[in-house]
């Protein structure tokens, strides 16, 4: 068999270069990483795209948590001031109660009162960048403007947690927090039901039942002093008043009558000219989804709406969604009915209404609490997830430092004595036949 010098140069080149090969891609490893590509380890490789994509999810998690926390941050700071603003507004409605006020200081804690419910509005507009907190997804729209001017708006009876009870049944599914006020043409206030459309004398309302409410009695169709004819839990308010509770013209040619003492007696909706706030935002939420396992809708919504934080009252409890305006409306009806200089009223209806709309916006600042809570649980238990696919990603794609050295210095040393040895056998002692 005839070798040639040429083949024999050929095998010492291919395989001198594929131990350059193997030195190189040792020497590849030195930046740190044993992976550059899926033939390095095809396993290894594939756990380390797998790793780096559930660390991607981790940090799109944790920086949904980060803007989730600082929108729920500045939304509990507004509702503070808010919290803050209607204990004030009680405690001024409480003074407002005190008989000794003249007319002057009737007039001046109203002016207090109306200075408090536009810093609520100022507050409720609050905003992150060019967002607003409280617009649902219609978050470039300022949420609350309160009107120029007054309007006349239907007044209600706001009922007490005693009342509620009383004129309300468990099996009752039309229950009732507040009654329409009506005046009647004998110049009494008369208080309607818009479950029923009966319709009860306001001391019956304020005073009567209580006799009856402590033998345990429930409210008895004897107990009115009448029903409004074609008046039924059908009925819609809406019908007579938009949703702030401002009367129309249906509702200004309103008429209706009881018989009372024998006597007919002509019924008109009540109405005060007060100051308006209207809700433009809407009632939808902002999702920020705070780990795997889809959306939550009780715990991943960072944001709450008009509706959230200022309920519903008589005049949008048919709406979907609400006024989003509800309890404010309300409080400005106290402030005109103190302007007017009503003491009573004040003692009584006024604390009632404070009291309900104190508590409506506590709730929601407790929701709000307990949300951020959630997601500041959730942000610690990604801290250990990345923690945890960090360190897999170390073991399966760092370099062992010590092992490599070691390999690399074989690797030389054999490509070293390869190439010593190749300058010293190949030209001179090649035989050109065997």
């Amino acid at each position: 068999m005839r070798i040639s010098s040429t083949m024999m140069s050929n095998n010492y080149l291919k395989q001198l270069n594929g131990s350059y090969e193997r030195y190189t891609k040792l020497f590849e490893q030195s930046d740190g990483k044993k992976l550059h590509r899926a033939s390095d380890d095809a396993v290894g490789y594939s756990k380390y795209l797998r790793y780096q994509n559930s660390l991607t999810n981790v940090e799109q998690f944790q920086e949904d948590i980060t803007t989730a926390v600082s929108w729920m941050k500045n939304s509990d700071a507004a509702l503070i001031n808010v919290t803050e603003r209607m204990k004030e507004f009680k405690g001024k409605v409480t003074g407002a109660g005190n008989s000794t006020n003249n007319e002057d200081d009737m007039h001046d804690i109203a002016k207090e009162l109306l200075a408090s419910v536009q810093e609520v509005v100022a507050d409720m507009n609050a905003q992150i960048g060019d967002r607003y907190l409280f617009s649902g997804q219609s978050d470039t729209t300022m949420p609350f403007q309160i009107s120029d001017g007054k309007k006349a708006r239907g007044e209600t009876k706001t009922l007490s947690e005693a009342q509620e009870k009383f004129f309300n049944t468990v099996s009752d599914k039309n229950s009732i927090t507040q009654m329409l006020k009506l005046t009647g043409s004998d110049k009494n206030t008369y208080y309607m039901n818009v479950a029923d459309g009966k319709v009860y004398s306001e001391d019956f309302v304020e005073n009567g039942y209580k006799d009856k409410a402590v033998n345990g009695d429930t409210v008895a169709d004897s107990d009115a002093a009448g029903t409004i004819s074609g008046w039924s839990s059908s009925t819609a308010v809406s019908t007579y008043f938009d949703k702030y509770g401002v009367i129309n013209d249906a509702g200004k040619n309103f008429s209706a009558s009881i018989t009372v003492d024998g006597k007919s007696v002509a019924l008109s909706f009540a109405t005060t000219d007060q100051y308006v706030v209207e809700y433009r935002g809407d009632a939808k939420y902002i999702s920020m989804v705070k780990k795997t396992g889809g959306v939550d809708k009780a715990t991943d919504t960072v944001n709450q709406t008009g509706q959230d934080v200022f309920g519903s009252d008589i005049f949008d409890a048919e709406s979907t969604p609400g006024s989003g305006t509800a309890m404010l409306n309300e409080l400005l009806y106290a402030v005109a009915k103190i302007d007017s200089g009503d003491h009573h009223w004040a003692a009584n209806d006024g604390l009632t209404i404070s009291d309900a709309a104190h508590a409506q916006v506590l709730g929601a600042q407790t929701t709000m609490a307990a949300r951020q809570q959630a997601y500041t649980a959730a942000s610690d238990m990604l801290v250990t997830q990345d923690e945890s696919i960090t360190s897999d990603i170390t073991d399966v794609s760092s370099t062992d430092v010590a092992k490599l050295a070691t390999k690399l210095m074989e690797y030389q040393t054999i490509y070293s004595l390869s190439l010593s040895v190749g300058s010293k056998i190949l030209p001179g002692t090649l035989a050109d036949y065997l």
